[in-house]
């Protein structure tokens, strides 16, 4: 397992006038794994690293109140598969001692871990597979300029 943090969510042109969300991963020495993502949860991860909040709570918020109010607490996120350009991602919460693994999108997973301060892992060999340094991003623009 490879620690990795959020550096940024950024929209990556494709085409002019179409770009295609991007949450990027870095490891401990600046190499990047970008995971395309969904409009709204590109939205919900900016508005954490942005420290926003909205006036009413939003689905991450809501999911992290629902595990708060049931005293579950957020382990970590571990995005461990790969299958045809779709990366696979785990929940791990813990409950009373009893840990469980919960199957979810990363970009999902990624917001939660990011609400909870819960550390997020990447398998080894999917994060190297996948890895470019950051000096070779090309066309992107942060989500807050977009």
């Amino acid at each position: 397992m490879l620690e990795v943090s959020v550096k940024g969510v950024y929209v990556v042109r494709v085409r002019e006038g179409f770009g295609a969300p991007t949450v990027l991963l870095e490891d401990s020495t600046g190499r990047i794994m970008p995971i395309y993502i969904g409009h709204p949860e590109a939205l919900s991860i900016n508005m954490v690293l942005n420290q926003e909040t909205m006036p009413r709570p939003m689905t991450h918020d809501l999911m992290i109140s629902i595990l708060d109010r049931l005293e579950t607490d957020v382990v970590n996120i571990f995005i461990d598969d790969k299958i045809e350009n779709t990366y696979y991602a785990r929940l791990v919460i813990n409950r009373d001692g009893l840990s469980m693994d919960i199957d979810a999108r990363p970009s999902d997973c990624i917001a939660l871990a990011l609400r909870s301060e819960a550390p997020i892992y990447v398998k080894e060999d999917i994060f190297e597979s996948v890895a470019i340094d950051k000096d070779s991003l090309q066309d992107i623009e942060s989500l807050d300029t977009f």
